[in-house]
């Protein structure tokens, strides 16, 4: 039998997977309910900002758009909103940013970015009917931004933190990515999933991608032996704590 390693190696490996990033694509569990009740609460902010935050790969983006999609769709005549990555604020940008767009959404937040440019955007939005939305993986409190203005600007905006999934998340999630990726997943296979993987939203993610290579490295469904062989792989990308015993 060819290991799977050595198959996925010969398997040009170009999928096509539709993620879906509707408003009832989003799954709303206790993990997340909090940050996805503050993006509802819009336009009755306090103020004129929010950051939303949480581990990687738990949905930040998909509420972002979902905040962007209730956002143009709020007046008859749809207000400008753009979606750009926190690096991409910088002293050239940032006035055109809030000239051109009554919201902007700036993803990947944290204290490495321009702390300048970040403060300009700051006080250039603080006027009427303009808002901002952060997406970060740590609330602002807890990032040390070298500009001690703009860290104070931050802790002040209404945040929500979104958890790692809990159980009924975890079911859902599993589903969803199955299905983005056409894939069939029988209620045996769910629950093993549930019983056996790590608590993570980025950890179910690549395991899902391991799933959909290797079933269809072996034009397979989904087996157990498929399942096992994809946590496997992940174990085996993990880096490995070092051997304090070793210099001995």
């Amino acid at each position: 039998m060819i290991a799977s390693d050595d198959i996925l190696k010969q398997l040009p490996l170009d999928f096509e997977t539709h993620n879906y990033m509707g408003r009832d694509d989003f799954m709303v569990s206790a993990c997340n309910s909090e940050a996805f009740g503050l993006l509802e609460m819009w336009p009755r902010w306090i103020g004129f900002g929010a950051v939303i935050y949480g581990p990687k790969g738990c949905g930040k983006s998909h509420l972002a758009r979902i905040f962007a999609d209730k956002v143009r769709s709020s007046t008859p005549k749809s207000r400008s909103v753009k979606i750009v990555e926190a690096e991409a604020v910088n002293m050239r940008s940032v006035k055109r940013f809030a000239q051109e767009n009554e919201v902007l959404i700036v993803e990947n937040l944290s204290a490495a970015n321009n702390n300048e440019a970040l403060f300009h955007l700051f006080n250039l939005f603080d006027s009427p009917n303009h808002w901002l939305l952060f997406t970060a993986e740590q609330a602002p409190a807890r990032m040390r931004f070298a500009l001690k203005d703009l860290q104070t600007r931050l802790n002040m905006l209404p945040c929500a933190g979104i958890l790692e999934p809990d159980d009924i998340m975890l079911q859902m999630l599993i589903v969803k990515l199955f299905n983005d990726r056409q894939l069939t997943i029988t209620p045996e296979i769910l629950q093993y999933i549930i019983n056996n993987a790590q608590r993570s939203f980025a950890y179910i993610e690549a395991l899902i991608i391991e799933i959909d290579k290797i079933s269809l490295a072996y034009q397979s469904s989904v087996s157990y032996t498929i399942v096992k062989q994809a946590m496997e792989m992940l174990a085996r990308k993990e880096p490995q704590e070092p051997d304090l015993f070793d210099e001995y």
